[in-house]
Formats: structure tokens, sequence, C-alpha cells
């Protein structure tokens, strides 16, 4: 496709300032959408990867604080599950040596604050700008469209100070107001389909992140929370501490209850 004798440079030749200043500012959207759309596939791709070489290394473990207790290690590193997973191990142990063997309720209570904290900065990670998508979606085509009616309008206020109007004078300014249109439909409409993918991929690793970190809640309370002959804990809030209502372990973790 020759450009040069297309309706593309035509249009962008005889852009008013007002307009080129748009198509610019639609481009530099793009490129900043374009980057967000590339590093969130990437994020997603990686933490898909990870996520199952830990809960790999989770299942076969003999112990729930086995891979905790072999550090840091960045083969996990990007896995949501695996952040939440250390963010509990660490105030898991906090409490053990704070009580010198099993936990009590309260202190329990600490660990489940510690998972939420975790699940919550995790959803956070894997939203982070998305909202740069959800603007391109809904702000590029208004910020095309404003260019495209300052364009038509410097066109009509042209013809009228020269007395012309016939479609040959109306046409260029006409072609070069519609091509800001285009820019911010070529912003908008990339985006959206990137970002509804996108979604709902988020969607379905974070719910997955809440399946294990109910997982977790439940290990560590069954392995390391005092019972209630442990003394010193009322009946009631041994009780309250299993009222909380979890998701399915099993619906799409990957998890095996084997701890």
């Amino acid at each position: 496709m020759d450009l040069n004798s297309g309706g593309i440079a035509f249009a962008l030749n005889h852009a008013t300032l007002e307009g080129k200043i748009t198509i610019v500012l639609l481009l530099i959207f793009s490129l900043v959408s374009w980057t967000v759309i590339i590093n969130k596939f990437r994020q997603i791709r990686k933490a898909r990867k990870r996520t199952r070489r830990f809960l790999a290394a989770y299942s076969e473990a003999a112990a729930p604080l086995e891979v905790y207790e072999q550090g840091q290690q960045k083969i996990f590193t990007g896995s949501p599950m695996y952040d939440v997973y250390m963010t509990g191990c660490e105030e898991l142990v906090k409490q053990t040596e704070r009580y010198g063997g099993k936990i009590p309720v309260h202190g329990m209570s600490a660990v489940r604050i510690a998972l939420e904290r975790g699940l919550g900065e995790a959803a956070v990670s894997l939203e982070s700008g998305m909202i740069i998508l959800a603007t391109a979606i809904s702000g590029g085509p208004f910020v095309g469209l404003l260019g495209t009616v300052w364009g038509v309008m410097d066109t009509f206020s042209g013809i009228a100070r020269a007395q012309q109007a016939s479609l040959t004078a109306m046409a260029p300014g006409v072609a070069a107001a519609l091509i800001a249109t285009v820019a911010g439909l070529m912003v908008a409409i990339p985006s959206l389909f990137c970002y509804n993918f996108l979604l709902t991929r988020v969607k379905t690793i974070t719910m997955e992140t809440d399946n294990f970190t109910a997982h977790l809640e439940t290990v560590f309370a069954t392995e390391y929370m005092q019972s209630r002959e442990g003394g010193g804990i009322a009946d009631d809030g041994w009780d309250d501490f299993f009222k909380r209502e979890k998701p399915a372990e099993d619906s799409g973790s990957g998890v095996k209850a084997s701890h």
C-alpha cells in the first residue's frame, strides 16, 4: 500500500496544528498501552509457569514449611501463590517462636491476617496497569473525536472566511479532521480486546490464589494451632476461627491436600 498516494498521507498532510497535536498524543498513549499489554502478558505467563513449579514442589513436600525452609528461590519468584505462602510462613514462624509450640487462637489470627495481606498484595500486583488500558478504551475515542470536531470547526471557519463553499474546499479539512478519530479508535480497539483477555486471566489467577490461601489457613490451623485442651483458650474462640467460609481448595489450584 502506497501511503503517499493514499488517504492517510493526504489527511496527515492537510491536518491542522491542533489535529497533529491530537494525533501525537494518541500515538504516545498507544505506545504506553502496548507497553502495558506486553508487560502484562509476560507477567501472567511468568506467574502461571512459576506457580506450576511451586505447586509441584509444595505437593511433594513432607511438611507445610519445607519449601519455606529452603529459603527464597528464584525459580518460584513471580508466582502469586508462592508470595502468599512465604508471607504466611514468615508470620507462622514468628508466632511459633513467640509461643514456643502450638499457637493460640489470637496468634493464628495474626497468621490469617498475614495470608490475607499477601493475597491482597498479589491481587494488586496482577491488576497493576489495567487502569491504563481501561482509560485507553474509554478515553481514546473521545480524544480522537475532540480532534475531529476541532478540525471540522476550523474547516468550516476557513470556508466561511473564504466564502467558497465547495466540496474541493471542504474535502482536505474534513479528511484531516477524521484522521484524529481513526487514531483514537486504533488506540481503543486493541486495548479493548487485550483488556478483556487479561482481565479474565487475572481473575482466574486471583481465584486460584484465594483457594490456595484458604488451603494454607486450614493446614496451618490443623498442624500448628493449639487445641481445645491446650489450655488458656475459650471454646468459643477456637470455634470462631473455623467459622470463616473458605472456597473449594481443589477448584483449579492443583494443590494436593497432603499436608
